[in-house]
């Protein structure tokens, strides 16, 4: 069983920047083939990639990964996720959309709701084979988690209600050359309803140095820890990002990825 919750969906993803929902820019990377999409299926399996499940309006999510495909009848299996009111709330889901990082590609498809079904021995998801499947490999769009030890902080200016500024430091959960997730404590749901920008945002990269943009909440959901603490994840994207900024930020994921695979082969 998989462990906690995320955020937004297709027609009830309206609020999250979801390439899928945006067809004009992206319908050349859709796959329509059968037999390339089950391949995708199966490669995530195979790679035991987690994928995102998001539903009602960008307000609930949740974390799962795909467990068998069932071609004969047309449907895959997937993960219940770590949360039962939340696995119910998406039982009761129109219309999902998943999202999903597979080596460094982006897949994203929609799902016609879910169904609750036995599979080897406990309670998983079934659903119908997407009819298409977005996958997008372009490396501006490939999204680095970074550092939860010494975090990459972002630091935002507001106003109180007596317009005195304020200035709030959080965490950064990942970054990629379209935007930010930032970890919020839930006291501060406040300050990101979804539409709301923050100009002059500051994040200083290591070893790079401090950009300033501007940001826009694209989408916000609590999110339960495994020791039951919860706090906000924010999902923002860039406003008008300058080429010498995103060079920057490709440049820090570049290096990041390039150590972290080295640690990995026994490099470093």
């Amino acid at each position: 069983m998989m462990s906690d919750p995320e955020s937004a969906n297709a027609e009830e993803t309206q609020n999250a920047p979801f390439e899928l929902e945006q067809t004009d820019m992206y319908s050349k990377y859709l796959l329509h083939s059968r037999t390339e999409i089950l391949f995708v299926l199966r490669s995530m399996i195979k790679k035991n990639c987690l994928t995102s499940v998001y539903f009602d309006q960008g307000r609930s999510f949740l974390l799962t990964a795909i467990l068998d495909v069932d071609e004969r009848n047309k449907r895959f299996i997937l993960d219940r996720g770590g949360d039962e009111d939340v696995n119910q709330k998406a039982l009761q889901a129109p219309r999902l959309l998943c999202t999903a990082n597979l080596e460094r590609v982006k897949i994203q498809f929609l799902l016609d709701g879910l169904e609750s079904i036995r599979h080897n021995g406990r309670m998983a998801f079934t659903a119908k084979i997407p009819e298409t499947l977005l996958r997008l490999q372009r490396r501006e769009y490939f999204r680095l988690e970074t550092p939860q030890v010494n975090p990459i902080l972002c630091q935002l200016k507001t106003k109180n209600e007596n317009g005195v500024p304020l200035t709030h430091e959080l965490p950064l959960l990942d970054i990629s050359g379209g935007g930010v997730c930032l970890m919020a404590p839930t006291s501060a749901e406040g300050l990101f309803p979804v539409g709301t920008i923050f100009s002059d945002a500051r994040i200083e990269l290591p070893e790079e140095g401090v950009i300033q943009i501007d940001l826009e909440v694209r989408n916000n959901f609590r999110i339960t820890m495994r020791n039951g603490n919860q706090h906000l994840r924010v999902g923002c994207q860039f406003i008008d990002l300058p080429g010498n900024r995103l060079t920057l930020i490709q440049r820090y994921i570049t290096r990041i990825e390039r150590e972290r695979k080295a640690r990995l082969s026994g490099l470093e």
